[in-house]
């Protein structure tokens, strides 16, 4: 028997009732949809308010017990701090006066120059000597290079500034004296020349060399166009003349020091003019001490004295920031700067939303290009925060050959002329050494100039040539051309309009920014420090007090590799080497950096290096994504020397009131300032650090010495790489 709905269905058609079933149906399907959709939707919401109010009441507590025990935890890092500090000076303290007893009982006949007596008597006695010969002249010249060394480090030491205005006269006396003693040497030897005229060449050419100096003479006698090219084989040097001197009776010299005694004069000024540039733009003073920058610099009048001692104190700093780098190579070893970290009582927090959107601001712009800080209508005088001269001064000049001996019925006849060295004026133009270019007329022509590079010295770039300008006081790049370096043969050629003292320049942060670091313990009391900079990968062991340097592939470092010395004393050696990573109060003018707030970087530097020996510490790509108030690193325990593995390491950020370990991993997509599971909030990096520690590594940092801690803590500061990389 069939129905009528199936009939209906059979024929194709649905009877009106069967529609008005079929639609209530779905409505009531619809519903029950929605309904069920509904409660879901509320128990899900439930449950995430409950997730939210038990993440809350947690967050809540862990806030409250940081709160708690926030002034314990600050007062036990603040006595940390005072206590190594303290034993660091009093160390310090003992080792000057040491190093006065051991100077006192020095018996080598050699002034003790922070006695003014005494270099009083070695320089005046130096000046009425009347030795002239080469090899007395340079051993004498030696004794005063190692008493400008000792007034060097006497004027670092920040003296009473009276007794720095002593040790500055002082030092620029000796200078003076050197280069006077070398001047007179030189006139020995081409009063002479006639005796040394080399059979083959018919010409006088001869190479004398020390540890701190070369001396390259050539005298011409023969007079002939083909004199254009000499070379110094034995030196790597050479020049070639232009006719007009080919064919005159000159002596040319290249007196190469590797000491600089010039460029003082100019970092004198251009300080100055920074100070005046900071007072007109309204700037509040910040007191700095910058005994690096000023131990060389000359005082002009005796009436500005007191004037000139306030400036040698202080630089004032563009900002807080630049106050706080300046503090930290000096000072690096302070704990003022852990009061921060307390704040006032009433001090919020800093939220997750917060940290969350400076993480998406600084991904959307990008720093600022550095800022010029030479005026730009001086834009050949080389900017020495930006240039570094390496590997010492090259003296060019062309001399009248003095009158020569004759013999006469048995005699040796010299003329003697009161003038000393005369200096043969080419090109003939009045007043051709001004800080302004030259202009050669038809009969005048460049003088050309080859220089192997120094082998004491690491160019990492191709270096720049840069003359001295005797007037203007200030090292230029004008009146120098066809400049040709030859990277195989580590030489460079250039021309220059005349004859100029001049030198070779490397940009001072060029191997930063930095790409990524890594400070790794190596044993109680033994660290290595690893930065892969923009250009070379450098490692530092610190050892006890003591730092020694690791840079592969690098012969022109052999004098410095594998050598132990101090902080400060590695830090100037590789300066002077070529090889910087460390920053100064100007350097964000000049690198691209991720500007963080100097104190808290302070004394995350501090709590770092207490930890050192048995925590590891590295780079971080999230620290210049996190804002100015808040630093990103990755730390993990590590008691056994080698690499760390990669799943070891943990993200921790850092803030001025509060330090946390992340729940994310260095290689997530996103950031999160999510607590990681069993951890809590700290108000120093140190308890944070030490409350997943082992015993056996909390011990390590316990017994940790504090001149070890203090050497770390100078590294960290003098490279700031939490903001440098």
């Amino acid at each position: 028997m069939v129905t009528a709905s199936q009939s209906a269905k059979k024929g194709g058609r649905i009877s009106k009732a069967e529609k008005e079933r079929l639609q209530r149906e779905a409505e009531e399907q619809k519903q029950r949809d929605i309904e069920e959709a509904r409660l879901i939707a509320e128990r899900e919401e439930q449950e995430r308010l409950e997730r939210e109010r038990i993440e809350q009441e947690k967050q809540e507590i862990l806030e409250l017990k940081d709160r708690e025990r926030r002034e314990d935890e600050l007062n036990e890092l603040r006595h940390i701090l005072d206590e190594n500090h303290t034993a660091v000076i009093s160390w310090e303290s003992e080792c000057t006066e040491k190093a006065k007893w051991d100077r006192y009982m020095r018996c080598d006949g050699s002034p003790d120059p922070s006695v003014q007596t005494e270099i009083n008597s070695f320089i005046t006695l130096w000046r009425e000597d009347s030795e002239t010969q080469i090899q007395p002249v340079l051993e004498k010249c030696a004794l005063a290079l190692r008493l400008t060394d000792e007034l060097d480090f006497l004027l670092s030491d920040g003296p009473e500034p009276r007794a720095a205005q002593q040790y500055r006269e002082t030092l620029l006396t000796l200078q003076k004296c050197i280069h006077c003693k070398l001047d007179k040497a030189t006139e020995e030897i081409l009063k002479c020349a006639k005796s040394q005229i080399d059979i083959e060449t018919g010409n006088m050419q001869t190479v004398v060399q020390d540890g701190n100096t070369t001396l390259c003479l050539w005298a011409n006698f023969i007079k002939k166009s083909r004199n254009k090219g000499v070379q110094f084989h034995e030196a790597g040097l050479g020049f070639e003349l232009p006719k007009p001197l080919a064919v005159s009776g000159v002596a040319v010299r290249i007196l190469h020091t590797r000491y600089d005694h010039l460029s003082h004069y100019s970092e004198r000024e251009q300080i100055q003019n920074r100070k005046s540039m900071l007072r007109g733009a309204g700037t509040p003073p910040i007191e700095i001490p910058i005994a690096e920058q000023v131990d060389n610099l000359e005082e002009d009048e005796a009436s500005n004295q007191k004037q000139e001692e306030e400036e040698q104190k202080s630089v004032r700093s563009e900002s807080r920031k630049s106050a706080a780098s300046v503090n930290s190579n000096k000072q690096g070893r302070k704990g003022s700067s852990i009061k921060l970290l307390g704040g006032e009582s009433g001090q919020t927090e800093t939220t997750a939303e917060e940290i969350t959107t400076a993480v998406a601001t600084d991904q959307k712009g990008s720093l600022p290009s550095p800022e010029p800080v030479i005026d730009s209508s001086e834009v050949h005088i080389v900017d020495l925060q930006q240039y570094t001269p390496l590997g010492g001064v090259f003296y060019f000049d062309v001399f009248h050959i003095p009158p020569q001996s004759h013999i006469v019925k048995g005699w040796e006849m010299r003329e003697l002329l009161e003038t000393g060295l005369q200096t043969f004026p080419y090109p003939e133009l009045s007043g051709f050494q001004s800080s302004t270019s030259v202009r050669l007329d038809e009969n005048s022509a460049p003088v050309g100039v080859t220089v192997t590079l120094p082998d004491s010295v690491m160019f990492l770039e191709e270096p720049q040539v840069a003359r001295w300008d005797p007037i203007g006081q200030h090292w230029r790049t004008d009146c120098i051309s066809e400049t040709s370096y030859d990277a195989e043969a580590h030489s460079i050629s250039f021309q220059m309009n005349a004859f100029y003292t001049f030198t070779l320049l490397q940009e001072v942060y060029a191997n930063m920014p930095f790409q990524s670091w890594e400070l790794r313990p190596l044993r109680k009391d033994s660290a290595l420090f690893t930065i892969i900079g923009a250009l070379i990968e450098i490692s530092i062991t610190v050892k006890g007090k003591e730092c020694m340097l690791h840079v592969e592939n690098a012969k022109e470092l052999d004098h410095l590799l594998g050598k132990w010395m101090s902080p400060s004393a590695l830090q100037k050696a590789m300066k002077r080497a070529g090889i910087n990573i460390f920053v100064n109060e100007y350097s964000d003018k000049y690198v691209s950096i991720n500007s963080k707030d100097p104190l808290i970087e302070h004394t995350v530097y501090e709590q770092m290096a207490l930890m050192s020996s048995a925590m590891a510490f590295s780079w971080s790509r999230w620290n210049s994504q996190c804002g100015q108030e808040h630093l990103v690193l990755q730390a993990c325990e590590q008691l056994e020397a080698g690499p760390v593995a990669e799943e070891a390491w943990s993200l921790h950020l850092l803030g001025a009131q509060r330090s946390q370990r992340l729940k994310m991993k260095e290689h997530d997509d996103c950031f999160s300032p999510e607590l990681a599971e069993g951890s809590e909030f700290h108000s120093t990096f140190l308890h944070m650090l030490r409350q997943d520690m082992s015993v056996e590594g909390q011990e390590i940092v316990r017994h940790s010495h504090y001149l070890y801690t203090d050497a770390v803590q100078r590294l960290l500061c003098a490279t700031r790489m939490l903001t440098y990389s």
